[in-house]
């Protein structure tokens, strides 16, 4: 119940932000945003101190060990395999090309018997 309370006061304090923006109107653009973030660091704050929060922070802290771990591909690798991709894509272009063609001659001419002029 308490952390519950917490994060509607969380979301209270980001809301407050974002209103904050609308009611500095005409300032200066830099502290309507400063307003926001404000905002978003009050309500990121008080979140943290939640059973939901910790949970999420030790998650976003296993998100980046396992992003470390990802071995991305090479130049090389990379452009090959855009290449490929190129390549099946123009193969399959043509393919259904020359299918729509032939299934308008089938049609058209042959079975309806409207011949181009």
């Amino acid at each position: 119940m308490v952390d519950t309370i917490k994060l509607v006061i969380a979301a209270l304090l980001v809301a407050a932000g974002i209103a904050g923006y609308y009611l500095l109107g005409e300032a200066a653009q830099i502290l309507k945003i400063l307003a926001v973030l404000a905002g978003i660091a009050a309500g990121c704050a008080v979140a943290w101190f939640t059973a939901p929060g910790r949970q999420f922070a030790q998650f976003a802290a296993d998100s980046i060990v396992e992003a470390k771990k990802v071995v991305w591909p090479t130049r090389k690798e990379t452009i090959q395999t855009t290449a490929a991709v190129f390549a099946f894509v123009f193969v399959m272009a043509v393919f259904l090309w020359v299918s729509d063609k032939t299934l308008e001659w089938v049609l058209y001419d042959i079975v309806l018997g409207w011949k181009k002029t």
